[in-house]
């Protein structure tokens, strides 16, 4: 099941996305960056930010009524880059380590593409840190192609990402 973050899910929404992201990255980082990284993207003015974007869609992600992860999409000026006129950017998919390996990513996947054909877009895209093998592979699987790249930094560290993008028509 599927439920549209709001303002109130606030709280809710920056414990998932700091648990998410620790599971996820805070082995291939130093303690120092991932702190620094996590108080500028998830704090509470910036969250309130991206919710009250009305270009940017959070969906919380449940099974058995417990949160799973969650899904940002962007569209217009909240994507992190335009690839296009047309274009749909998934910011985020995050699920819990302890849903993974239960399709639950597949399905958020899915739900992204879902709305880029409910809104018209050409494209969907994503950003995919290029030391994240399995995530480019598993992206590549589902018809996504490398299509260009950008850097971030998570503290002092920078992160080349590829822009991987998958025609709609």
């Amino acid at each position: 099941m599927m439920k549209k973050c709001t303002l109130e899910d606030l709280s809710i929404l920056q414990d998932i996305s700091t648990e998410t992201y620790n599971e996820t990255y805070s082995h291939l980082n130093t303690p120092e960056n991932i702190h620094e990284y996590l108080e500028q993207a998830f704090n509470t003015d910036q969250l309130i930010k991206e919710l009250s974007n009305p270009s940017s869609t959070f969906l919380f992600q449940y099974v058995d009524n417990v949160i799973t992860g969650y899904i940002k999409v962007n569209e217009a000026d909240a994507q992190s880059y335009q690839i296009g006129d047309n274009a749909l950017e998934i910011e985020r998919i995050y699920v819990r380590n302890s849903f993974h390996e239960q399709g639950l990513g597949r399905l958020l996947l899915k739900t992204g593409i879902d709305i880029a054909y409910e809104r018209g877009k050409s494209d969907i895209w994503l950003g995919i840190w290029r030391k994240n093998k399995n995530a480019i592979d598993f992206h590549e699987r589902m018809g996504f192609e490398k299509r260009g790249s950008y850097s971030i930094f998570i503290g002092d560290e920078e992160h080349d990402n590829y822009i991987m993008v998958k025609n709609l028509r």
